[in-house]
């Protein structure tokens, strides 16, 4: 294969961060179509990618390779079509609205054997990197606790002005499984398998099932517990920010604005230490053949550099290989949100995994 034939199905918002994720991407591509339910924002989205508007079927029938970027509930469906015509798939997250849903899409994928990849980006973001090989070092010791804080304002405004992620019947929840999704995942990367969970949810904005508050407490296998907090704010000046501390028996870690922030430690018997955006990118080039290093591409995203996710996706399939994080790593994730939810909707008793 020669460049890697790509399409588009949504051209809302998170497809132009795809555009730019590609456009940085050292493998060769060229982008042929997209289609999306409005004809006038597929109309403009190709003027400027100088892609052409197609209908679905006719797009994937022109593609080796789809980004899925509609809302969640329209997932299961496209993926499934793609994978009957043997396209690959990379589907933003949340992959769908219920672990069951998730489930099923990755038995397709499975079956079918496409290349898929899903856009848990926090996996590409170096400090995250940084965090997980911190927390796995011998000097360490167990990890005992996390506090996690998600916020960001309601995205039915601002730049996201994304009404259907406020209609459980486009979106499945709210905050938690919208957009903290990334933050589960991570918390099960960093920590291991968790064994319980317990929650509490809020819908200060008034949307039927659209949780804007979500607290959670995590109970890794290992003996750690987590506490993560995501809110739905209207502090327009806040798009997306979390703080992270992570307590170890003889480290402890700290992380403030995942891309922009810097990543500061200090072990047991030494000094503190601290790494910024840009040396914690230098770090990872330098582990380039570690499983957790996907790619030494480096793009722009949230105001700092990150691995670029893209490339991985791009190079499996022009090499017919598997993507780095297919979508059955994100169906742990899924479960622990929805027994998380259970909870809350069971007035908060721990749910066991």
């Amino acid at each position: 294969m020669s460049a890697v034939r790509i399409g588009f199905v949504g051209a809302g918002l998170i497809s132009h961060m795809h555009l730019a994720f590609l456009a940085a991407s050292s493998v060769e591509h060229i982008i042929v179509g997209v289609h999306d339910i409005d004809p006038a924002r597929a109309a403009a989205w190709a003027a400027r990618t100088g892609a052409s508007t197609m209908e679905r079927d006719e797009l994937l029938d022109a593609v080796d390779g789809v980004y899925v970027t509609t809302w969640t509930s329209a997932h299961p469906e496209l993926v499934a079509a793609a994978a009957a015509r043997g396209v690959a798939v990379f589907c933003e997250k949340p992959l769908g609205v219920s672990a069951g849903v998730v489930e099923e899409m990755v038995d397709v994928v499975g079956r079918t054997g496409i290349v898929n990849q899903v856009g848990l980006v926090l996996r590409a973001v170096p400090a995250w990197i940084h965090v997980r090989r911190l927390v796995a070092d011998p000097r360490a010791g167990r990890l005992m606790a996390v506090t996690f804080r998600d916020d960001q304002y309601i995205p039915n405004q601002g730049r996201y002005a994304s009404t259907w992620r406020v209609d459980p019947a486009l979106a499945g929840r709210g905050a938690l499984l919208e957009h903290s999704i990334h933050d589960v995942d991570v918390l099960r990367w960093i920590g291991g398998e968790v064994a319980a969970v317990s929650g509490t949810t809020r819908e200060f904005h008034g949307h039927d099932r659209i949780d804007d508050v979500a607290v959670a407490r995590l109970e890794f296998a290992a003996g750690g517990v987590a506490a993560l907090t995501s809110v739905w704010h209207d502090v327009l000046e806040r798009p997306s920010m979390r703080f992270v501390e992570v307590f170890c028996e003889r480290v402890h870690i700290a992380l403030d604005g995942d891309s922009r922030g810097a990543v500061r430690w200090q072990f047991t018997g030494s000094p503190p230490e601290e790494r910024s955006p840009s040396e914690l990118v230098a770090e990872c080039v330098a582990w380039a053949e570690s499983p957790d290093v996907p790619t030494t591409d480096v793009v722009r995203f949230l105001g700092g550099p990150i691995l670029n996710p893209a490339t991985p996706f791009l190079a499996a399939v022009r090499d017919g290989t598997a993507a780095p994080l297919p979508f059955a790593e994100a169906l742990p994730a899924h479960r622990i949100v929805d027994a998380i939810y259970r909870s809350a909707d069971s007035d908060g008793r721990v749910i066991g995994l």
